[in-house]
């Protein structure tokens, strides 16, 4: 099904809305799941940007991919909430804090680019270690590398999703890469 063609769409059914949720349930998951680090929450939030979708549908236009258009409305969904538990709460900051647990990610379909030595030396290493160290950066970073690996999106789409400029995310995600780079040589 191409979800493209929901651009001229002023309504959605819950047939469409169940196809869409089959095709991008677990990705909108994840992606808040990476900006939060809370399951809880990424259950919360996933529902609020479907809810969302449902109802605002007219608003695609078409100018991103729906992948893109849905990524920010799951990161508006987060930042609404982040500031929301601010005001209620007055606590900043430790949503972003990881679970004690081990965290483990599914990357399938995710593509890493990298120098083929680079590439050598994640092929040899635990995937679970790679995302724990990507996990273990700071947000901004973090989110730039999980929509690069594991989203595929263009320079251009994570600026539509996350609001920054294009040069804001070249330059985030080549320093993001580099901290994961010096902690894997770490590592050795």
């Amino acid at each position: 099904m191409n979800f493209e063609n929901l651009k001229d769409a002023v309504q959605m059914d819950e047939d469409m809305l169940r196809a869409v949720m089959d095709r991008y349930g677990s990705d909108v998951w994840n992606y808040i799941y990476y900006l939060t680090s809370s399951r809880e929450q990424a259950d919360e939030l996933a529902q609020e940007v479907f809810v969302k979708c449902y109802y605002r549908i007219e608003t695609y236009r078409g100018r991103s991919s729906f992948q893109t258009w849905l990524f920010s409305i799951a990161r508006n969904a987060v930042c609404s909430y982040r500031k929301s538990r601010f005001f209620r709460k007055s606590l900043w900051g430790d949503t972003a804090a990881l679970p004690d647990g081990k965290i483990t990610v599914n990357a399938g379909g995710g593509a890493v680019v990298a120098a083929s030595a680079e590439m050598q030396y994640f092929s040899s290493m635990h995937i679970n270690e790679i995302w724990d160290m990507i996990m273990d950066l700071p947000a901004g970073f973090r989110e730039v590398l999980v929509l690069d690996l594991k989203y595929g999106m263009s320079t251009r789409e994570i600026a539509e999703v996350t609001g920054w400029s294009p040069g804001t995310v070249k330059s985030r995600l080549h320093r993001a890469r580099r901290k994961v780079q010096h902690r894997l040589k770490e590592m050795r």
